[in-house]
């Protein structure tokens, strides 16, 4: 099993942060050269993901297309939120989103992303050479496109309303 932590400042309130961790279009934001589109296999595929709610992306990875399932399985707003696959490649997935306060106006990000490969040791072998790099950096991609639109005045743009939900 592959455990990654990621932290993340980001000069915005807390709520946004959270909210903007949420969206379906910051999330492709994030991952634009993958191809990564959400379709409508089941679940939502624009806005913010709710608790309960499920999302099936499509994005090519290694030269493959792939569909992975998540679904929001825990919620504590504005402080923590987490999916897990529900269906997808992996042997499994989560991935728990942890946002604090340091002031009204700075947010701590913190993910904590688990993962394990199938195929037992071929896929052990597969997350120690190449799949904890490659998601650490898809990781690392998609929170600077979380704290580059929350610091900029364009984040109304992917929350309803312009406000936090």
């Amino acid at each position: 099993m592959v455990k990654l932590e990621e932290l993340t400042l980001i000069r915005a309130p807390i709520e946004r942060c959270f909210d903007l961790a949420r969206s379906v279009e910051v999330h492709l934001a994030g991952n634009v050269h993958w191809g990564e589109a959400a379709v409508a296999e089941a679940g939502v595929t624009a806005g913010l993901i709710g608790m309960g709610q499920r999302v099936t992306w499509r994005a090519k990875h290694f030269g493959v297309w792939q569909r992975l399932t998540s679904e929001m399985t825990a919620m504590n707003r504005p402080t923590y939120f987490e999916d897990t696959m529900v269906r997808g490649p992996f042997q499994s997935m989560k991935h728990g989103h942890f946002f604090r306060s340091l002031s009204p106006e700075e947010t701590e990000m913190r993910d904590v992303f688990c993962l394990a490969a199938p195929l037992g040791i071929l896929g052990r072998l597969a997350e120690l050479v190449v799949l904890r790099r490659y998601m650490q950096a898809l990781l690392r991609e998609r929170n600077a496109a979380i704290q580059q639109i929350a610091e900029s005045p364009a984040w109304g743009n992917y929350l309803p309303s312009g406000e936090e939900q």
